[in-house]
């Protein structure tokens, strides 16, 4: 009689490292910033995306607003934001936004919103219209628009862009390779194309990709070549981490030292700006990519 084959045995998941660990956020600033979310019953990525700098961030008295509602009509795989069909539209929202930005002293604002599919022109109007107010009550805070992917819908960008924000945002998320797996409603090619359309704008351009979802050194390089051929300035490097158990897995952990070796790389490809580093995050550091040269 022949023995029972041993069942196979899962690989074990990869244990989060020392270097991942953070602060809970706690202090009066961080608690004052809480407050006028609130009370302007404003959205904020920090909380909707899970930020691991949350509490860095607002106890300096920042954060990154979140525009446009907390339901987004995308199903990105790495995303903790809420997937449906948005039913929120406040032609308001600048005014608040404005208002909390003016009394939080805000010197550089970011400005992000959820992909709004649904609306024929996107959400343009709205973060226009948010862009201005906050110029019109804080002429001194210099903004960082973070936008979402416009399906090639150009007219919607160029009103996205056009509000007076030093920096324009949009995150490639990950390499080509992982599209499918990572922005299954999103194309690499056409993101490339959104980024190089707002640097011929005059735009000081900006993008982000997440490290440790099974991408490789070589299709690192090639994302780092393809922004610079498209116009890309500032490019922002992490780790990605699992906000639930119903998104994708961590494929590995990435070493401080590798996001040091691809800073590097970065700059040497012609990159002009590159913040690279585990709890690196698309706004994190923010201010200072408004000082780099378009």
């Amino acid at each position: 009689m022949q023995p029972e084959a041993a069942a196979p045995v899962a690989p074990a998941k990869p244990r989060k490292p020392d270097w991942l660990r953070v602060k809970l956020p706690v202090g009066p600033a961080y608690a004052n910033v809480r407050r006028l979310v609130d009370e302007h019953k404003l959205h904020t990525i920090c909380e909707s995306g899970n930020c691991p700098n949350m509490g860095e961030c607002w106890g300096a008295g920042t954060a990154t607003f979140m525009i446009l509602g907390n339901v987004c009509t995308r199903s990105c795989s790495f995303c903790a934001v809420a997937t449906g069909r948005p039913t929120e539209y406040d032609t308001d929202e600048p005014r608040r936004v404005a208002e909390a930005i003016q009394l939080m002293g805000v010197k550089h604002a970011v400005i992000t919103s959820v992909n709004r599919d649904e609306l024929k022109d996107r959400g343009a109007s709205i973060w226009y219209e948010t862009v201005v107010r906050v110029k019109e009550l804080s002429p001194s805070t210099t903004i960082e628009t973070l936008i979402p992917d416009v399906k090639a819908n150009w007219a919607a960008l160029d009103t996205m862009i056009a509000g007076g924000q030093e920096v324009v945002s949009h995150n490639m998320e990950t390499v080509g390779s992982l599209y499918r797996l990572v922005r299954p409603q999103a194309k690499y090619d056409r993101s490339l194309e959104q980024i190089r359309r707002t640097k011929e704008a005059g735009k000081r351009t900006k993008s982000g990709i997440m490290l440790g979802l099974g991408e490789t050194k070589e299709e690192m390089y090639r994302a780092m070549d393809d922004l610079v051929a498209n116009g890309l300035d500032i490019l922002t490097l992490g780790q990605y981490l699992q906000p639930t158990k119903r998104h994708l897995e961590v494929a590995e952990f990435i070493h401080p030292d590798l996001f040091a070796h691809y800073r590097e790389e970065g700059l040497a490809r012609g990159l002009k700006y590159v913040e690279s580093g585990p709890l690196v995050r698309s706004s994190y550091h923010a201010e200072r990519h408004v000082n780099v040269p378009i």
